[in-house]
């Protein structure tokens, strides 16, 4: 196996004697590195990256919160609706104690009216029985 130093000949193709010049490439692409690092991580950037970022998925962002609000609206109105049957069911159950009075009421007053009839009955039985009807 070659050397190091013969494998940086064939690499960078020149020529070196000695190990220094050898290993001058490393901290300059370090330095090349950090720089690179540094650039791709400054501030004005990343606001750049951040602005593309916001531009791409805003458009989406904002046809899911109409969607949202679109469901909200709906889901609003299935409530209310659903509140206002309970509503409607809960009055009638209350409403029962009246149906019951009225019902008795109606029971009473059909009583009475049989009795009406019975009494008028009786009464237009027995005057017919006194005068005869009228022969032509």
């Amino acid at each position: 196996m070659e050397e190091p130093e013969m494998q940086l000949k064939g690499l960078w193709n020149y020529s070196c004697q000695d190990r220094q010049t050898a290993a001058l490439p490393v901290p300059v692409t370090d330095k090349f590195t950090e720089s690179m690092y540094v650039l791709a991580n400054e501030p004005s950037v990343a606001l750049y990256r951040l602005q593309e970022h916001v531009r791409r998925s805003l458009p989406e962002l904002a046809q899911h919160k109409s969607d949202m609000q679109s469901w909200e609206e709906q889901s609003q109105g299935a409530i209310y609706t659903v509140e206002y049957a309970c509503s409607a069911i809960k009055n009638m159950t209350d409403s029962s104690v009246y149906f019951k009075s009225i019902d008795s009421l109606l029971k009473h007053a059909i009583a009475m009216k049989d009795q009406l009839n019975a009494a008028q009955g009786r009464s237009t039985v027995a005057p017919q029985a006194k005068n005869p009807p009228a022969s032509s």
